[in-house]
């Protein structure tokens, strides 16, 4: 057995930021990770945990405030765990994103592109979000500060989960993320609930009736989706709080249910009922329209969602042939609901999507209709499978494949398919560049890395999303 952790104490010099939102300092040649610290800070760090060689902090007493640092302005700040970086002035979380992608590039994967393109920033850092799930629960998570303070509080709330603990949810009064007026409902919504008497959901003994409310709205289109989730099959409790929500917030346009009698908390794959409105919420992103269910994928911030499509657009047609004809053949891979090649849709003759989720291929193919297009084909399944010589002989060869892979970016044997492919151009996306580095170096057999763009698609937080431009590297 290895000897025990003793937790310990140390005054560090934050000198940086890492993944997953954590900041750095090193002391005796050791890295340190600390939470909700901010670059240019001076503090006393409590080190509470080891995991393999890294070591992790919280601040005990702040010495000297980074000039960066600013007053967090969310009352759950450093509870709810959802905005880590909200205490760090909005320029430097921009300054620090662009740093991460290219030490992703330089550091990680040793990728030096030919262009670093500043980071496009966001023109509204709150209130972003187009979706936010929230869970009810009869076990509140109280802080230290309620304990201590001996009042006897209500357990029944609707919130989040608290990090790493699945049955306690914090109690969620204003959220930054989300349209204010989602605040307004989900608190008239616990309210009158509580009133009610309804049983809120014991997520550890699987009891109860309420169990989850989804928002979706959209920016272009002034629409509302509100979809509640039940433990019960409750059709009477459905009208009465629907009927309710009606009076008060004439702003929703959709209203939806979910009977979800299961154990665990998913339910894409449950039949949804409509009370009034629509069963899709429509968001249009430059000239294109796109149904959005309530359980289908959708970019969560469609603002910078539109500004990375129009970058993308536009680095695709500066890929194009000679005399700016479009492509014969364009590949999307980890295609999803089909949004950045309807968006592309122009720019190619042939567009040829390849998504694992078979219902998000059943979305792509209505949004293709939606749009009135008639030059796509899907294909759902594995890629790795599907992206292959027989598909090429089929389709044609890709003269651009856009690949917008998960976090975990891309299988290696998609890597080398795409490589035996060899499309002229690629087109990388990716929220985590580090993977997406990874990916790149695989790819260097053939292609040359011309340029890379960040885009904050998270203000807030740490997360960064890249545009990688690669070209073949004998492709004239």
């Amino acid at each position: 057995m290895g000897r025990r952790f003793t937790p310990y104490t140390v005054e560090l010099d934050i000198s940086g930021t890492a993944a997953d939102g954590f900041a750095v300092g090193r002391h005796d040649g050791r890295v340190i990770f600390v939470e909700y610290a901010v670059p240019g800070d001076k503090a006393e760090v409590e080190v509470f945990k080891r995991h393999k060689k890294q070591h992790f902090g919280r601040i005990s007493r702040l010495l000297v405030p980074s000039p960066h640092r600013v007053e967090a302005r969310c009352a759950h700040f450093g509870v709810c765990g959802g905005c880590k970086w909200q205490m760090m002035a909005y320029e430097a979380q921009l300054k620090f994103k662009q740093q991460q992608v290219l030490d992703a590039f330089e550091r990680i994967g040793k990728l030096i592109p030919q262009k670093c393109l500043p980071i496009v920033g966001a023109e509204a850092p709150y209130y972003y979000r187009n979706k936010l799930e929230f869970t009810f629960s009869n076990k509140a998570w109280l802080t230290r500060d309620q304990i201590d303070s001996g009042q006897d509080f209500d357990q029944r709330v609707l919130g989040f989960h608290k990090p790493r603990i699945f049955d306690k949810i914090i109690d969620i009064d204003h959220c930054y993320l989300q349209t204010p007026l989602i605040n307004d409902i989900r608190n008239e919504v616990k309210t009158f609930a509580r009133q009610r008497q309804w049983p809120f959901y014991d997520i550890r003994n699987n009891q109860g009736l309420l169990r989850n409310l989804l928002f979706r709205t959209t920016l272009h289109q002034n629409q509302l989706m509100v979809v509640l989730i039940l433990a019960d099959n409750r059709p009477d409790v459905v009208d009465e709080l629907f009927g309710h929500l009606e009076s008060k917030f004439p702003q929703i346009t959709h209203y939806l249910w979910i009977h979800n009698p299961k154990k665990n908390s998913s339910y894409s794959d449950l039949p949804f009922q409509l009370w009034k409105g629509k069963e899709v919420v429509v968001e249009k992103m430059g000239d294109y329209l796109f149904q959005i269910s309530p359980t289908s994928f959708f970019q969560t911030n469609p603002r910078q969602a539109e500004k990375m499509y129009q970058l993308i657009y536009e680095l695709a047609a500066a890929c194009r042939p000679a005399g700016a004809a479009p492509f014969e053949v364009l590949y999307d891979l980890y295609a999803g609901t089909g949004s950045i090649g309807i968006f592309l849709s122009s720019l190619a003759k042939k567009v040829v999507g390849i998504e694992y989720v078979e219902a998000a291929v059943e979305d792509a193919r209505k949004n293709v209709a939606l749009n009135g297009l008639s030059h796509f084909t899907f294909y759902a399944g594995d890629i790795k499978k599907i992206l292959s010589p027989e598909l090429v002989s089929r389709e044609g060869r890709p003269g651009l494949l856009i690949a917008d892979p998960p976090r975990a970016g891309m299988d290696a044997r998609v890597v080398a398919q795409i490589l035996e492919i060899a499309p002229q151009n690629i087109i990388y996306v990716s929220c985590k560049p580090a993977t997406q580095a990874r990916d790149i170096v695989l790819l260097q057999q053939k292609y040359e890395l011309l340029s890379i763009q960040p885009v904050d698609m998270f203000p807030q937080t740490a997360h960064v999303e890249n545009i990688a431009l690669l070209r073949r590297v004998d492709h004239q």
